[in-house]
């Protein structure tokens, strides 16, 4: 049967129920992208720091003499030409040397005792000056951020497959219940090796609660609703990614961000005792033939959207009747995987065709976000501007598609993207809003 024009308007369409339902659907986004965007102040580089001075490389005469901080550094620390001290060597000066004034031969080491690190953007302490993740142990930043984002594709394809066997709620569920867990075990991280795989698995997790609340609500909306469903939606992560700095300025340590972080998390566990606000959905029982569940289903929409849903008013011609009749009474569930795809030539190409669209977008918005900081070495100026351009885009989307269609809007940002992509190269400074607007639609 057709759920959208024989089933969705027999049980109240897109009617008060649903519409409440749709709005706890939000949330979660809320705290999908507060979780997420945590990783820019998790990972942010301090832009300066130096080798602590090691007493031991330095000759008596040197810590005997009443040098000021500054002083020390300057002969402790190698000078680098416009980027002022080293980052990761110290001078070894030889043990008996007493002159301060004339060239003294010495040689450059690793740095020994540790580093001393500016205060990065809103907090003390991060992933990275936490376990010293810079000069040799650089590596573990990118490290971080590919891991966790390769968790989120990961969550993408394996809690997507989940929620088609399982069912939207029970998937969200538990997608919601182990990031929550996650969350709270890395705030007690004790190893950057730990914080990293906690990290990736808490990425799969965010995916899944990502990805089952968006096809929730989807599924419960009818299709001239589905846009600006789904635009709030985004609104809402944009909410998150503006309170983001103010939550990091409040907390100072990373730990206590990530708990705050974590908390929006732990508060969707109250759809687990209230299945009214996130109930299974109609359309995926029906397309997997759990014709009980389904009738039950639908007569709990249609009873809360103030529909009068039996089968003893019009016997043989109801809703629920007419269900019976097509699937049987021996009908048995069958449930789906994306792999079916393939045998629907013209919706497996459209998959690809957009797929390959996303990760090109993806890619360069992720891109972007991280090399932000180059055109303005104020944090601040970088991830506003960045957010709020993706608001603008968001906006700009609300109230374009309708007019000019998916496919005329997909055509155009992918031009101008690349566009700006190409001009980018030649004016970095005067193509910057342009790209990050196209590449953000």
């Amino acid at each position: 049967m057709d759920y959208e024009t024989k089933i969705l308007p027999h049980v109240g369409g897109y009617g008060r129920y649903n519409r409440i339902v749709v709005v706890f659907s939000w949330f979660p986004n809320f705290a999908a992208v507060l979780n997420l965007l945590s990783d820019v102040f998790y990972t942010q580089i301090p832009d300066s720091y130096h080798c602590k001075p090691d007493p031991q490389l330095l000759p008596s005469a040197f810590l005997l003499s009443n040098l000021s901080a500054q002083q020390l550094l300057q002969l402790a620390i190698p000078w680098v030409n416009g980027s002022g001290l080293s980052h990761c060597e110290l001078f070894k000066y030889p043990p008996n040397t007493s002159d301060l004034t004339g060239d003294v031969p010495r040689e450059t080491v690793a740095c020994t005792q540790g580093w001393e690190f500016s205060q990065v953007a809103g907090l003390h302490s991060n992933f990275v000056t936490e376990w010293n993740l810079v000069c040799s142990d650089y590596w573990k930043i990118p490290l971080q951020r590919i891991c966790f984002m390769t968790g989120w594709i990961l969550g993408y394809i394996f809690l997507g497959t989940l929620c088609d066997w399982l069912g939207r709620r029970r998937g969200f569920l538990v997608s919601v219940s182990l990031s929550s867990l996650l969350g709270v075990a890395v705030c007690l991280s004790n190893s950057a090796v730990v914080f990293l795989l906690l990290r990736l698995s808490q990425g799969a997790m965010l995916a899944g609660v990502f990805v089952s609340s968006y096809i929730a609500r989807l599924e419960l909306c009818d299709p001239p609703h589905r846009l600006m469903v789904v635009m709030v939606s985004s609104f809402f992560g944009v909410l998150a990614e503006l309170l983001l700095p103010a939550f990091a300025a409040l907390c100072r340590d990373w730990p206590i961000l990530q708990a705050v972080a974590t908390l929006p998390l732990l508060l969707l566990l109250s759809y687990w005792c209230c299945a009214s606000v996130f109930p299974d959905s109609p359309r995926w029982l029906l397309a997997t033939h759990q014709i009980p569940q389904v009738k039950r289903s639908l007569q709990e929409f249609s009873i809360r959207n103030g529909v009068c849903l039996r089968d003893e008013i019009y016997p043989g011609e109801t809703l629920l009747s007419e269900i019976d009749s097509a699937y049987g009474d021996d009908c048995q569930p069958r449930y789906h995987s994306v792999l079916e795809l393939r045998r629907t030539r013209v919706i497996w190409k459209n998959c690809l065709i957009l797929s390959f669209t996303l990760f090109i977008g993806t890619g360069i918005q992720y891109c972007f976000t991280r090399n932000l900081h180059s055109f303005s070495t104020n944090f601040y100026f970088s991830y506003f501007l960045r957010v709020i351009t993706g608001a603008l885009a968001c906006i700009f989307i609300c109230l374009s598609v309708n007019h000019f269609g998916r496919r005329g809007m997909l055509l155009l940002s992918a031009i101008l993207t690349g566009l700006s992509s190409l001009l980018l190269l030649a004016s970095r400074s005067t193509c910057m809003e342009v790209w990050c607007w196209c590449s953000l639609s």
